[in-house]
């Protein structure tokens, strides 16, 4: 359900005034609000984890508020400083319509990493409490919010497609989480209420640190490469239409991938602690990566995808063109994020993160250098060398997470 609101945001601001601008400053603006929201990410995957008793839960608790802070100080530092010109005009080289538009956009993005880290904290406690289904209300309150924001800004407002989008993922993404802390609220009295088991070693702060890094610092490169990305896109060629047409293939795909995001819980919470679970969330895994490759195949390769594009996503006949090539080679990265989320969670159940990090920092380097090689060796259009680059980098880190979730597996 999340996955919806990115391509109807891109929907309603592709039927507003200057699309094109608008689609590519909210693409630029979103990639640095996920390069920003990246090291606080992975703190449900912490929570589920880690959360067991009253002191796991405050330790955990107080360790998720600095990172607020941290990230929250982050975006305002993009912001309101001459960082931002640096980086739009120097760096990316936007057009000058372009980068006033990521300006005010960003502006409104401000409380949405902060909000993301928040309720990811309390729907893990919910997902340790196997109270699955309260995760997916918070979700149906975001949805509801951010789509009832963006309908009255479209209707009654003449706001800027850009900023439309802002103001309603914040929206929506803030009341989510002040939702699903109320939701939380009968799980979090029983965690606060258990004592610590005396015969575990106690969590501390720098137990939390060495656990939660690697996977911050994977979010960070994975998420962090984004901005990158709109840097080469933004010196390729063809580069105004890539930058546009980018935000709704990543939200169409977006769909499908995270399906597998939400596999890495569910696999955490069911391997068992000496991954009894496995044979059966294999099975399970395989099937839902067929199933979302070849839903995603169908918009890809079928005239389906006019329909999607033009139709529903309100892009230009143009655009929609443009989008068909970039859009079939994504195809297969459904299948990719349900592998790599499952490798992971084999990982985090073993308690074995270290090896996340390698395998994200060798997909962010395949996957810059694929870029590179592409836009500057043979001129490649943007969109094209960009789905391309994400294709091929997530197949090094699977390869790599092959070997080392296999000797998890043995019980090496």
């Amino acid at each position: 359900m999340m996955a919806v609101e990115g391509p109807f945001i891109a929907a309603v601001i592709a039927r507003l005034a200057e699309p094109k601008f608008n689609l590519a400053a909210y693409g630029v603006a979103f990639s640095f609000g996920l390069m920003i929201e990246a090291p606080i990410i992975m703190i449900m995957s912490a929570s589920v984890a880690l959360v067991r008793d009253r002191l796991s839960y405050l330790k955990l608790r107080n360790f998720l508020f600095a990172l607020k802070i941290l990230i929250t100080i982050a975006m305002l530092g993009l912001i309101f400083t001459p960082l931002f010109e640096e980086i739009m005009y120097g760096l990316i080289g936007l057009p000058p319509e372009v980068a006033q538009l990521t300006y005010i956009t960003l502006i409104l993005l401000i409380p949405w990493p902060a909000a993301i880290g928040y309720r990811r904290f309390y729907q893990g406690i919910l997902i340790r409490n196997n109270q699955t289904q309260r995760v997916a209300y918070g979700t149906v309150i975001r949805l509801i919010s951010m789509a009832l924001t963006a309908l009255g800004l479209y209707f009654f407002t003449d706001t800027a497609g850009a900023y439309l989008g802002a103001a309603a993922m914040s929206t929506g993404v803030t009341l989510e989480a002040i939702f699903t802390r109320i939701m939380a609220w009968s799980s979090v009295r029983t965690v606060a209420y258990t004592a610590p088991n005396p015969a575990t070693e106690p969590l501390t702060y720098r137990g939390i640190i060495q656990f939660y890094y690697p996977l911050a610092l994977s979010s960070m490169l994975s998420l962090g490469v984004r901005p990158l990305v709109t840097f080469f896109v933004g010196q390729s060629r063809s580069a105004l239409e890539s930058l546009a047409v980018l935000p709704v293939i990543n939200s169409t795909t977006f769909i499908f991938v995270s399906v597998g995001l939400a596999f890495q819980e569910v696999a955490i919470t069911f391997l068992g602690d000496k991954n009894e679970g496995f044979p059966a969330l294999r099975r399970f895994a395989l099937r839902l990566g067929l199933i979302t490759v070849s839903l995603l195949a169908l918009i890809g390769y079928t005239p389906l995808s006019s329909i999607w594009f033009q139709r529903i996503g309100g892009l230009t006949p143009e655009l929609t063109e443009f989008a068909r090539i970039p859009i079939r080679i994504v195809c297969i990265l459904p299948g990719l994020a349900i592998l790599l989320a499952f490798q992971r969670a084999i990982l985090v159940n073993a308690k074995r993160t270290g090896g996340i990090t390698i395998a994200t920092a060798a997909e962010v380097v395949g996957m810059m250098s694929i870029l590179f090689v592409m836009i500057s060796g043979i001129n490649a259009i943007g969109a094209i060398a960009a789905t391309t680059a994400f294709v091929s980098g997530r197949i090094i880190a699977n390869a790599y997470l092959f070997t080392r979730t296999s000797s998890c597996l043995r019980g090496e």
